[in-house]
């Protein structure tokens, strides 16, 4: 089915942005992300005339109108919507910065300093889009990587060990790009093991090469 013009109005999940792992009532564990990414995924996919829910960390985007837009904070928020809204969706894309981990208790008050520093201790969140692997059947899941180092290396291991369909990795540096509007480069790799290497673009752009790649997958 030609992913520009769709037979039935596709179902979309995007999630974008951050999450916020709280440590007291005023300190948390989070990233760099901004969620551009997946809110320029959610906005061409709107325009494409898709069904779009959209499940957003915090962040200081507007999201489209006409779309299902649904806040949350944690891990543990992101996964519970996401999985609530898994069964509806026909492709989901996983644009979110989700922390690998959360600490093992939250102080009730401010954590007060004190000499000889703190030691905060962390259990490991959830892993939603492993999850989304096992249970996907005949959806459509996008994965995306942010690496550091070995890019091609650690998508292709992402791709196999999430159970994706395509996985999109761009690689960190201080120019890279990555966080924000910035333009940045990205790797998209599908389930078949073909590799598409993008220039750098507005995620704007990006997000329309990603969105023709996956729509292709449906029927």
């Amino acid at each position: 089915m030609s992913s520009k013009h769709p037979k039935k109005k596709i179902r979309i999940l995007v999630t974008a942005g951050p999450t916020r792992e709280k440590i007291d009532p005023i300190r948390f564990i989070s990233n760099y992300s901004t969620g551009t990414f997946g809110y320029a995924v959610a906005y061409e996919a709107k325009r494409r005339g898709c069904k779009v829910v959209l499940i957003s960390g915090p962040v200081s985007l507007d999201a489209p109108k006409g779309i299902k837009l649904i806040k949350v904070e944690s891990a543990l928020d992101m996964e519970r919507s996401v999985m609530s809204e898994f069964p509806k969706a026909d492709c989901i894309m996983m644009a979110a910065a989700v922390a690998d981990w959360r600490a093992s208790s939250i102080a009730r008050h401010k954590i007060k300093k004190a000499a000889g520093g703190m030691v905060v201790k962390l259990t490991r969140n959830p892993d939603i889009l492993k999850e989304l692997g096992r249970k996907k059947k005949n959806k459509i899941l996008v994965g995306f990587a942010l690496e550091t180092e070995d890019l091609e290396l650690n998508a292709r291991k992402k791709l196999k060990s999430k159970g994706l369909d395509l996985v999109v990795a761009n690689r960190f540096s201080q120019d890279s790009g990555v966080f924000g509007d910035k333009k940045t480069e990205i790797m998209i790799i599908d389930k078949y093991g073909c590799k598409t290497e993008v220039g750098a673009r507005t995620k704007a752009a990006l997000a329309k090469i990603i969105l023709d790649k996956a729509l292709n997958f449906t029927i």
